[in-house]
């Protein structure tokens, strides 16, 4: 009886008009194929009556629903109630689970990165991992929403992930224990005297205002130091997230400017988002980090910040994530993620499967020093000239932070020393 209704309500709606809809479409609707519906109703007829266990009417189309979004991009997805709740918790930055960002690759699901400080990050994975299998069970194939749905769960239960990292022989087999993933997405320091350092691990709802207060805190000098005169903004292994973050963030260092823009078919997914006047470090200079794991949001970023000169981009070529997910809330809980646009930098370049390439391109390397030999210096000779300098032109010596394990992160702060001393002679 129920097969009979579906068919007769695809059959009904595919001859009658449909309603316009400008939220959804303004272009010509035409009639659904009836061979193919047709073809679909007997799939899901055999399916209902001659699959090995019975599945539910309701299951079946609900994969039904979620198969339709699968196929169109690595990013459209059908959410259930559950997968949509972790959806809103993962956007205020609270989930439980393992802290990774994940995508499909050929059948496999890639680790685009992990979460700083988080179970996935402690116990090794890196962005670029591919996981194969979960708790011995193979991955090929499985949705991406399946795929989270096993890689989240409650606090204290453990997961074995079989991964294949390149340039790694054979297979590693990583257990990591789930935790709340409660992520802190902005942190800042200073790196030395008049250089500060700000990470974001990953854009959230409060990412802009707390970037605002971490530009505020290392501007703000006191008497015993020195003012700022550059920053490192490091967005490396950033996975993106909320877009309107990404855009106050870029507002907050730009005077003014397109940040991006966006085109899609409807109407409405052809949006330009401006920055508004007033650069809140007054034209300092900044280097801003990247890599492979930096994508969507981060991409939007340091795309912004490059096209208008305002930053040197440094590290390697990012994800290239440029496209547009739009939520649709379905009225009981469940809604649909729908791809529904592209990114645009400010000159039109598209971000989508290109990513950013860096002004300077700096690979993860090693730093190792040599072993400093012993010299004798002018200062050791017996009967030297003393030194006529005086008091006030002598620099003391002050403590720095040893950050030669990031040979990227060495070549920012060199890169910053250098725009500063070009800008002192000029």
């Amino acid at each position: 009886m129920l097969i009979r209704l579906i068919c007769l309500w695809l059959i009904l709606f595919s001859l009658a008009p449909v309603a316009e809809d400008k939220q959804l479409t303004d272009e010509p609707q035409q009639r659904l194929p009836l061979r193919e519906l047709r073809l679909f109703t007997q799939v899901f007829e055999q399916i209902r009556l001659g699959y090995v266990e019975e599945v539910s009417d309701e299951e079946l189309l609900n994969n039904a629903i979620a198969g339709l979004l699968t196929e169109l991009d690595p990013h459209s997805a059908y959410l259930d109630k559950k997968d949509y709740g972790e959806l809103q918790e993962h956007a205020n930055g609270k989930y439980g689970g393992l802290g990774i960002e994940i995508g499909t690759d050929n059948g496999a699901i890639r680790v685009v990165s992990p979460i700083d400080d988080t179970p996935a990050a402690k116990a090794g994975i890196q962005a670029g991992d591919l996981i194969t299998k979960m708790n011995g069970n193979p991955v090929r194939g499985m949705s991406l929403q399946k795929a989270v749905e096993k890689l989240r769960g409650d606090k204290g239960t453990s997961i074995k992930l079989t991964v294949y990292r390149e340039g790694v022989e054979g297979p590693l087999e990583i257990d990591v224990v789930r935790d709340i993933i409660q992520v802190s997405a902005v942190r800042s320091r200073l790196l030395e005297p008049g250089y500060g350092y700000i990470r974001i691990s990953q854009f959230q709802t409060q990412s802009g205002a707390d970037f605002i207060a971490a530009l505020e805190k290392l501007t703000s000098t006191k008497s015993d130091q020195s003012p700022l005169k550059g920053l490192v903004l490091d967005l490396r292994n950033n996975p993106g997230g909320l877009v309107p973050a990404s855009i106050e963030i870029t507002d907050a260092v730009l005077d003014g400017g397109t940040v991006v823009y966006t085109e899609g078919r409807l109407p409405s997914a052809n949006r330009s988002f401006e920055a508004t006047s007033g650069d809140r470090l007054n034209g300092l200079p900044m280097v801003v980090l990247i890599n492979g794991g930096s994508a969507s949001a981060s991409e939007i970023v340091a795309g912004a910040l490059q096209d208008h000169g305002r930053a040197a981009i440094l590290g390697t070529q990012s994800f290239g994530k440029g496209s547009v997910q739009t939520v649709v809330p379905l009225g009981d809980g469940r809604a649909v993620k729908l791809t529904t646009a592209r990114y645009f930098t400010p000159k039109g370049r598209s971000i989508q499967a290109e990513g950013i390439v860096p002004d300077i391109v700096v690979e993860r390397a090693e730093i190792r020093p040599y072993n400093k030999r012993v010299r004798v210096r002018e200062a050791d000779l017996e009967g030297h000239l003393k030194t006529i300098n005086s008091d006030k032109d002598k620099e003391t010596a002050t403590a720095t932070e040893d950050y030669s394990t990031d040979n990227q992160l060495y070549e920012a702060v060199n890169l910053l020393k250098g725009f500063h001393l070009l800008s002192n002679n000029q």
